[in-house]
């Protein structure tokens, strides 16, 4: 496989294309308050319940809307603004997370009001993260997508990092309320900087034409795929035929494209793994080392700086055997997480979470700089939340398993199943290695 000359990160580049400086605020700040938040409400809930059931209960809640929500969102990322969508999301969000949190603050907040807050924000998260992958694409010329990736992961880490390190300190001192208000205003902060993205309504459909060329280093993009127009009338454009059909032309591009499929698979793997561990690591800090919500909030903190590491290291990973890096990352990742409980230090676990987000960081970056490459604008929204349906199935399945054998059998076999979901993205990752890209595998849109 040819290494790709424009795989290099041009910080200066980048950061000239228009709008990108405020995208890039948004993502750190939006993530800075979902890291705060989660850490804290899953804090709470265990101090609240002792049960890792009940915070595997916050995980499936979190993201039990990803089984629904993203085929539809998927369709109305493709139909719509972008920019647009990302300031509503945001701003409802602000709205849902700050109502709670003054119910928290008066003292009158019941469990079930934090998981309806907590379900609904995987409504939103359900279309978001989709959203915001397929307007990099829109935002970022083609040959500056890797280093678009990079540095979009590096806010996200930033921000959790950020999180990590604050999260204990002010749970500590203001508690759940103080938490979700510094969370609900960070979702504020975000929807002005999408807003200031741009000037204009820019529907992606008008995005056609628009040739693709192999600039991702893991994957081969056939250079004269073209995206063809989209003719549609504002009377049928939400009619539940053509949202249906809409939703088919996806399935149908993923069908004909069996190496996004598998490489879509191994991000859902990934994430997979990431979302459920997040049951089990609660649980290492406060049984296993016996730290408080400030050292929990350092694991965390270890994690988004491997993280940030890793987002530096994806051009360096691009120009020596990329698939080699794919797969050899999500094998630390299985092996690592299945001898985590074994790190009876504080300091021991904060070292190996940092090398899991530096794997975590080139898994992503390799894996969405390829996807970006190949898949046509127009479809992107609906393949994004494909994959996301998928992250989602196993998130569900693992975070409940991953909570009932922490509690029923123990903490150690339950690390061994996280890892299996690792194992699983490294078998997809091997799969995308042996197929190719079909150029005659993009529909033409969906007819009347």
């Amino acid at each position: 496989m040819a290494s790709d000359p424009h795989s290099t990160l041009d910080w200066k580049a980048l950061f000239r294309v228009p709008g990108f400086p405020f995208f890039f605020f948004a993502m750190f700040v939006s993530l800075f308050g979902t890291g705060m938040n989660f850490a804290g409400v899953t804090w709470y809930v265990l101090g609240a319940t002792h049960s890792t059931v009940k915070v595997s209960l916050i995980v499936i809640l979190v993201t039990l809307p990803g089984l629904v929500v993203p085929p539809f969102g998927g369709v109305l990322i493709d139909r719509v603004d972008r920019r647009y969508l990302g300031v509503t999301l945001d701003a409802a969000r602000a709205v849902i997370v700050l109502g709670t949190a003054a119910l928290a603050y008066m003292g009158c907040l019941s469990m079930w009001e934090l998981y309806s807050m907590v379900f609904l924000l995987g409504v939103g998260f359900a279309v978001y993260w989709s959203t915001t992958n397929a307007l990099v694409q829109e935002l970022v010329p083609r040959e500056q997508l890797l280093t678009a990736n990079a540095t979009v992961l590096i806010a996200v880490q930033g921000g959790m990092t950020a999180a990590g390190a604050l999260v204990g300190f002010t749970f500590d001192r203001a508690g759940l309320a103080g938490i979700l208000g510094i969370d609900g205003t960070t979702y504020m902060i975000s929807a002005i900087c999408l807003l200031l993205l741009r000037h204009g309504y820019h529907a992606p459909q008008d995005a056609h034409n628009t040739r693709l060329v192999s600039a991702a280093p893991t994957i081969e993009a056939p250079p004269e795929m073209s995206e063809p127009s989209l003719m549609r009338t504002d009377e049928d454009l939400f009619a539940p035929s053509r949202v249906f059909a809409d939703i088919a032309e996806g399935l149908t591009y993923l069908q004909q494209q069996p190496r996004v499929l598998a490489l879509g698979i191994t991000y859902a793997c990934m994430m997979a793994g990431v979302i459920s561990a997040n049951v089990l690591v609660v649980a290492l800090a406060k049984d296993l080392l016996a730290t408080g919500p400030g050292g929990y909030g350092y694991i965390e903190m270890g994690w988004a700086f491997g993280a940030i590491v890793g987002g530096l290291a994806a051009s360096a990973a691009a120009r020596n055997r990329p698939y080699r890096v794919l797969v050899l990352a999500l094998a630390i990742l299985a092996a690592g997480h299945t001898l985590f409980p074994f790190a009876r230090t504080l300091a021991a676990a904060v070292a190996m979470n940092a090398l899991f987000g530096v794997c975590r960081a080139l898994v992503g970056v390799l894996t969405q700089s390829s996807i970006m490459t190949t898949v046509p604008r127009r479809l992107m929204g609906r393949t994004q939340s494909a994959f996301s349906v998928m992250a989602t199935v196993l998130q569900v399945i693992m975070s409940f398993t991953l909570g009932w054998f922490a509690q029923r059998v123990s903490l150690s076999t339950a690390f061994v199943l996280l890892g299996a979901i690792y194992g699983g993205g490294v078998i997809a990752a091997l799969r995308a290695r042996t197929l190719s890209i079909n150029p005659q595998g993009t529909p033409t849109p969906a007819a009347s």
